[in-house]
């Protein structure tokens, strides 16, 4: 016990070596260390400050019309809530709900297939797809280094003259793995400052029970690959983590989701096929357990939930919301920049 505390401890002191206290960036007391490397990216305010202003600018897109943030809005746990399936460049509309933006430092994988292992990567995705911003990286820094307000922005933060792709993209990364949502009601009640309502009490009971080895706390997400019961769609055609790594068995693979602000967070599931928690719930309460579509764990859900329980469950979610972090205006788009 005292070897895996020192463990921790040392690993703690790397991390803030590479965070200056400037830096909006925080590990919630009693969380695990980060997986990110911030040795690699170290965090300063000037250039969490630089992705923000990245995140929110269209200048990423094609056309100079999609941002960042077009699909993944703060309110809403930094994804979308108004269609299904994200809407990109021309109004194409792409095949996935686009996932939610909280607590990446703590994640080894992104997207809903798992497609990619490392965050400071991840924006190469968005910005090259077709249905999203339909732009390359020669485009996306030829328009960058035109732009006197990013020539002196990225100078400023990374001290060269020309704007380089790990540049861009660790900048971006610098804003996104900041994202640290862990001030929710449930957070209060485990630092004994509240007390669940009888209601949420059982809720939580039930998900310890029947959820948790998915949605493990204190993230709600395992961050792993699962089969969660949902059927193929013949039209949207995602068989998601297949998709990657061509492999039969991988079929209908998604990354698990964090529960963390699920209240804002609809419409749920891989292609938003979902609009509401009672609905999830009850997907979770009828999964036919027979089926080889349905990871191992879900196989010991008691079935089925009484309307009784479906509701302290979906009460015991709702205090996973955290407004300070849903309105946090550090994360929100900056203002009299140019």
């Amino acid at each position: 016990m005292i070897e895996k505390f020192l463990v921790s401890f040392f690993l703690s002191l790397l991390v803030w070596r590479s965070v200056d206290e400037t830096s909006p960036f925080y590990i919630p007391t009693g969380w695990l260390e980060p997986s990110y490397y911030f040795e690699g990216n170290p965090m300063t305010r000037d250039k969490f400050e630089l992705g923000r202003s990245l995140f929110y600018d269209p200048i990423l897109s094609r056309d100079s019309t999609i941002s960042c943030a077009s699909c993944h809005i703060q309110f809403s746990g930094f994804t979308h809530v108004d269609h299904p399936q994200a809407h990109g460049i021309d109004g194409l509309i792409g095949t996935r709900n686009s996932p939610v933006l909280i607590n990446l430092a703590w994640l080894d994988q992104f997207n809903w297939d798992g497609g990619v292992a490392n965050l400071n990567g991840h924006s190469i995705n968005p910005i090259t797809h077709p249905k999203e911003m339909d732009n390359s990286m020669e485009n996306v820094l030829k328009k960058l280094n035109n732009s006197s307000f990013y020539k002196r922005r990225f100078q400023e933060v990374w001290g060269d003259t020309v704007i380089y792709t790990p540049y861009l993209l660790k900048s971006i990364a610098a804003f996104t793995v900041s994202l640290v949502s862990a001030n929710s009601k449930y957070d209060r009640v485990k630092q004994g400052k509240e007390q669940f309502t009888e209601q949420e009490a059982k809720g939580y009971n039930l998900f310890q029970q029947f959820c948790n080895s998915c949605h493990t706390e204190p993230l709600f997400t395992s961050g792993t690959l699962k089969r969660n019961g949902l059927s193929y769609d013949t039209e949207i055609k995602d068989s998601g983590h297949k998709m990657i790594s061509g492999r039969k068995k991988d079929s209908l693979l998604f990354k698990v989701p964090t529960l963390r602000n699920i209240e804002f967070s609809y419409p749920y599931m891989h292609d938003g096929r979902l609009k509401k928690i009672k609905e999830v719930v009850q997907h979770y309460s009828a999964i036919p357990t027979s089926k080889n579509k349905v990871s191992k764990e879900l196989k010991v859900i008691k079935k089925p939930f009484s309307n009784e329980e479906q509701k302290d469950l979906i009460a015991f979610l709702k205090s996973l919301t955290d407004k300070s972090f849903l309105y946090n205006k550090d994360f929100m788009f900056p203002k009299n920049e140019r």
